[in-house]
């Protein structure tokens, strides 16, 4: 359990929530209910075993960063237990509840320790790639995977291992219960691109040699289809660069080709490359300032985290603009 002041609101709270889910319970001396809750929380913390922190703030001596979420959530009585995740506060209860309820309330917000196990099994099978050992990796991502369906990392990544092993019927069958996901009018970006994925390395294996396609594009530049599938060709056999390097020749003399392939399959390659940020919360951060009246001024919203850039795909990135505008 941490106590929540002005002057570590930022790192225990708004940062670390970032990570693992923070519940911020407010009260205060006078408060009897909230005598009675808070040995429930630190008893419900322990039992969740890290999978939250409990943080407290005493209203009386931190007003403004009750008030502040008092307002937000339109209460005004304690206790008030606000959940804070990925630098933001994002649900919350009033009073004085009983563990039963407060379970429930948890299991909205904090990963299963199956979620967690999968999570670092994800971690563990980056690493064994790093260090050169695949089977390793392939073996926890499956593991990961099967503790946790919904850890989409866990799928792309061995969607990415299966298809560096050649291993199509495999990485189709790990693509097929997030396959619908692609479809649809809003479909989601990095599940459409590693369905286009398996398509280039399906199209891969039944397509013409790569010297029978230079000889054909030789022979025509704008032979739009043969450079098409040499991309699927580099794509598929893990040339980012060199299949994104053959979409922009299509793009460059014919953006509008086959209702705009190229570019989709470009964009889409991007997204394979790259790798998720991690979540970033809305607003900005702002640290404890004084005022001119002397009082602290807090905003309750988390500073976005992100990772560095890639190089490369921030070039191709700029490549891919000036072709189109």
């Amino acid at each position: 359990m941490i106590d929540i002041t002005y002057e570590n609101f930022q790192t225990e709270l708004i940062d670390a929530s970032v990570h693992v889910p923070v519940l911020l319970d407010i009260w205060a001396e006078w408060c009897g209910p909230c005598k009675s809750l808070g040995p429930v929380l630190e008893s419900l913390e322990a039992e969740y075993g890290g999978r939250f922190i409990l943080a407290k703030v005493n209203a009386d001596q931190y007003p403004e960063i009750a008030q502040q979420l008092s307002k937000m959530f339109g209460v005004r009585s304690i206790p008030l237990c606000v959940m804070f995740k990925d630098g933001n506060p994002i649900d919350g209860f009033v009073g004085a509840l009983p563990a039963e309820q407060i379970r429930g309330f948890l299991d909205q917000h904090v990963a299963s320790e199956d979620a967690l196990a999968s999570a670092d099994e994800t971690l563990e099978a980056e690493a064994a790639l790093a260090q050169g050992h695949p089977e390793s990796a392939r073996a926890l991502l499956e593991d990961a995977l099967a503790r946790d369906p919904a850890n989409d990392e866990a799928r792309f990544d061995l969607i990415k291992l299966q298809i560096a092993e050649g291993d199509l019927e495999a990485a189709q069958a790990t693509y097929a219960p997030v396959a619908a996901r692609a479809e649809g009018p809003v479909p989601e970006l990095r599940v459409n691109a590693f369905g286009r994925y398996i398509q280039a390395f399906a199209a891969a294996r039944e397509g013409r040699a790569p010297a029978a396609l230079a000889e054909a594009i030789a022979a025509n530049k704008r032979d739009f289809a043969a450079r098409f599938e040499l991309a699927q060709l580099f794509w598929a056999a893990g040339e980012f660069t060199q299949a994104m390097d053959e979409l922009l020749e299509i793009i460059m003399r014919d953006k509008a080709w086959s209702d705009e392939l190229a570019r989709k399959t470009y964009v889409a390659i991007l997204e394979v490359m790259n790798k998720p940020q991690p979540k970033a919360p809305a607003g900005k951060a702002a640290a404890p300032a004084g005022a001119a009246d002397g009082k602290p001024k807090l905003e309750i919203a988390g500073k976005m985290e992100t990772t560095p850039a890639d190089p490369v795909i921030e070039q191709y990135r700029r490549k891919l603009s000036m072709a189109l505008f």
